[in-house]
């Protein structure tokens, strides 16, 4: 008889902790939805229009389109700058070739004369660097560092970011 009725409290226990591990994980759903979206209201737009007057700039061609007399630079929205991709060689060996496309966020409005400027400092540099500077994921952080840094100094802190796109080394 005791053994039945310790079988009986412990199958109770059982389910009593199954309902407390669903309420759990309930209770967190309801705070991780809640707290998106709380997140999502302060990141979405403020103005119910802002969407569409973004769609109609793309739509005419204003977002993408290039500066005339400013042949590597393309503008996005939000104060990124597309660079032309840079194709240059390398110092050493010089048969090998590296390809580089480079977005630079602006912290204000983007200066595209600027962003020329960047774009010639950065074909400048890569023809500077040697294969064994670069090689690995050391190397490449080396190359990112070295970048950002430069584009630091020229830009005098009116880029936020420097974003690379692709590379490619042949």
């Amino acid at each position: 008889m005791a053994d039945e009725a310790q079988a009986a409290d412990a199958a109770k226990k059982k389910k009593n902790g199954t309902i407390m591990v669903i309420a759990g994980v309930a209770i967190l759903t309801v705070i991780g939805a809640g707290g998106g979206w709380v997140v999502g209201g302060m990141i979405a737009p403020k103005d119910p229009n802002a969407a569409q007057k973004q769609e109609t700039a793309a739509a005419d061609g204003e977002a993408g389109k290039k500066e005339e007399g400013l042949p590597h630079i393309s503008t996005e929205a939000n104060g990124v700058v597309l660079l032309e991709p840079i194709t240059t060689n390398l110092a050493y060996p010089s048969e090998n070739w590296i390809r580089l496309e480079v977005a630079l966020a602006f912290t204000g409005p983007p200066e595209l004369a600027l962003a020329e400027n960047i774009h010639q400092d950065i074909l400048a540099y890569m023809r500077t660097v040697s294969l064994q500077q670069i090689e690995g994921p050391r190397g490449f952080q080396y190359l990112k560092d070295d970048i950002k840094e430069r584009v630091d100094l020229r830009s005098q802190g009116k880029v936020a970011k420097v974003m690379f796109r692709s590379f490619v080394i042949e």
